[in-house]
């Protein structure tokens, strides 16, 4: 395929000599995917979603753990019952306190209670353990969240960059075309001068010529906004002056499009992601099964009462609690009948997925295959179509063409080289795209 199209094989190189700037930052298709993944706004998003569901495997991780509660509480009151209490407590009680006008009528009285309370959940029907791997299943499903966008990021980066060398191959083709509208003025001024041809071929010319200029301009335009627009995906300021390098040449995966698409549902970040999902639903509907199980709890107190702060009249409790909800009016049946819907729809998203994926890399690849056949055809058709346009241009320097044979030939050879710039920019991005179809795109591979 190399020797159909060989003048096209060092338009690389070229294009950096033409327009590369001295003073620019030239990048590699590999280190601007890998500066896209460390700067890129958009990742910040999946990044969020990575730490929202570590805190809440944190949180879930907490829950089994003993809790333990410091407080400190001040009253004053001279409430007959509370007085007595909290003079009790602070193991004050003499035998004048049971006199009937002291207890009907006690002074007021000040009371700091500094209490250390521990307590530790013993068994939860369940629901502890199934909050932790559904805080466990949301992590993974975060962290393949994040792989897929990374993978959508590099294959942006690709489009990008490529994009850039497209713009740039589409201003050569300008520029060539000019040149040559350039010469017809000329053929077409000096036969007129001769007598050979009317005065239309050389007005017609000049008006090709303009034309032609007008697509340069285009042209730069075009490659002004693709360099901004590879800026903007490595989270650069539009004003930094950057650079490409060579073009990137990513390799079609190996195998049969049967073995990409079990390659695909098998390890696409984002079906990964998806099952991540699913395996939350199933933990979230077992801890709704736990609600309806016992819920068994100890307690352990240590309490401090004085009239100033301080730690004296210390004291203990120790305790237990066993619940269950007999009866709650069908709350808890609800609860697990939505969980279980729940879980039923993440599946179904799922499969879904699944059948969307392998489609898709299974069309990538058809697009790829298409895209290698087409670039070959391209080559030759330039081949061609300037072997065309030299033999018309001999003939109408005769005289024994027209000019409007003339142009024809030439706008069917500039068809010809932008056809083969763009397939050129065709067969990179679909091999990227079939990459990224399998889960298999990394800054590797550019």
């Amino acid at each position: 395929m190399t020797n159909s199209y060989p003048r096209w094989s060092a338009l690389p190189f070229l294009l950096g000599l033409l327009w590369g700037s001295a003073g620019a930052e030239t990048l590699s298709p590999r280190q601007a995917a890998e500066i896209a993944l460390n700067q890129n706004p958009e990742l910040s998003i999946s990044q969020a979603r990575i730490a929202q569901a570590e805190s809440g495997l944190r949180q879930a991780d907490g829950a089994r753990l003993p809790r333990v509660d410091v407080s400190l509480n001040a009253t004053h009151t001279n409430d007959a019952l509370s007085a007595f209490g909290l003079k009790l407590g602070q193991e004050r009680i003499s035998a004048a306190d049971f006199n009937p006008a002291t207890l009907n009528n006690p002074a007021a009285i000040s009371n700091f209670n500094t209490r250390v309370e521990v307590t530790a959940p013993l068994y939860s029907g369940g629901r502890i353990d199934a909050r932790r791997e559904e805080a466990r299943a949301h992590v993974r499903a975060a962290q393949a969240g994040d792989a897929a966008a990374r993978q959508q990021v590099v294959l942006d980066v690709l489009q990008a960059y490529q994009g850039i060398h497209l713009a740039r191959a589409y201003l050569q083709v300008s520029e060539q075309a000019k040149t040559a509208a350039t010469e017809y003025v000329r053929v077409a001024g000096s036969l007129h001068q001769q007598g050979m041809v009317v005065k239309s071929d050389l007005l017609s010319a000049r008006v090709n010529l303009e034309n032609a200029k007008l697509r340069v301009s285009e042209a730069r335009r075009q490659e002004a906004t693709a360099l901004d627009r590879l800026k903007l995906l490595l989270g650069r300021k539009l004003g930094d002056d950057i650079d490409v390098a060579g073009e990137a040449q990513p390799k079609l995966p190996a195998g049969d499009a049967e073995a990409l698409r079990r390659q695909a549902v098998a390890q696409h970040p984002a079906l990964q992601a998806l099952r991540g999902q699913v395996e939350a639903a199933r933990s979230a509907t077992a801890a709704a099964r736990g609600a309806k199980m016992p819920q068994v709890n100890v307690m352990a107190r240590h309490d401090w009462n004085d009239r100033d702060l301080g730690f004296g009249a210390a004291s203990y409790t120790l305790g237990g609690t066993l619940s269950w909800n007999v009866f709650d009016g069908g709350h808890n049946s609800a609860a697990i009948d939505r969980a279980q819907a729940a879980r039923l729809e993440q599946a179904a998203k799922l499969r879904q997925a699944e059948e969307a994926i392998a489609f898709q890399v299974t069309e990538a690849r058809r697009r790829a295959l298409e895209a290698e056949e087409r670039l070959a055809a391209r080559g030759e058709a330039v081949k061609e179509a300037e072997e065309a346009q030299r033999l018309t241009r001999l003939r109408y320097e005769n005289g024994v063409t027209t000019l409007v044979d003339l142009l024809s030939a030439q706008t069917q050879l500039d068809r010809a080289r932008a056809d083969l710039v763009q397939a050129r920019f065709d067969l990179s991005v679909s091999r990227g795209q079939v990459l990224q179809a399998a889960g298999a795109l990394d800054p590797e591979q550019l």
